[in-house]
Order: structure tokens, then C-alpha cells, then sequence
């Protein structure tokens, strides 16, 4: 019986989450909103970054995003692409973030 108890003890220790994981806050697209200005899109892979179709170096993106933006908080669109791991598009998320971009929109 202690056996028992014993291991019960250990799996709920290891399935049990410590600490509070980081939040990234994204909204998804779902309904019409305001889009003005050139189109922005960000296709994300695991290979590279692609700014409306054309292949863009990660530490230029912010760069090119800005110079097509009348204001910091203009909508960019986030997609990421066929086999690209979530952690590659929270990455190229938060370049985007420090760059001081704020209006962020995830898609499939």
C-alpha cells in the first residue's frame, strides 16, 4: 500500500509544472478590424523569414517593417509556415517587440 502511495507521490511531483511560464499575449485574427497601409506580412520558417514574400534577414525585418509603417502600433501580420517549431515564432516575435512593434497578429 505504501508502495502505492508512494509512487502516486512521484508522479504527481513530476507531472506538476513549477513555476509560472512566460506569457506571450497575441491575438489571432478573427474578425475585420482596421488594416491600412501596404500590406505586412511575416512568413516565419525554420530556415528563414520572408516580409511579404521576399527572403529578409532577421536583424534587417524590423528595418524594412518600419519603413513601411506610418506609426509603431500599425497591424503586422505573423504567419508561420509548414513545420516551423513555436519557439522559432516566438523568437522572431520578440525581436519584433524589442524593435518596439505593438500590434502584433498571429495567423495560420
Amino acid at each position: 500500500m505504501i508502495d502505492v502511495v508512494f509512487l502516486l507521490l512521484v508522479f504527481f511531483m513530476l507531472a506538476s509544472r513549477f513555476g509560472a511560464d512566460a506569457v506571450l499575449t497575441l491575438p489571432l485574427a478573427a474578425g475585420g478590424g482596421e488594416y491600412t497601409g501596404p500590406p505586412r506580412l511575416v512568413d516565419i520558417g525554420e530556415s528563414g523569414v520572408l516580409l511579404n514574400g521576399v527572403a529578409v534577414r532577421e536583424n534587417r525585418l524590423a528595418a524594412q517593417l518600419d519603413a513601411m509603417m506610418q506609426s509603431s502600433a500599425d497591424t503586422v501580420i505573423l504567419r508561420g509556415q509548414q513545420g516551423t517549431s513555436i519557439q522559432r515564432v516566438i523568437d522572431i516575435t520578440e525581436i519584433l517587440r524589442q524593435a518596439g512593434l505593438t500590434s502584433l497578429v498571429l495567423v495560420e
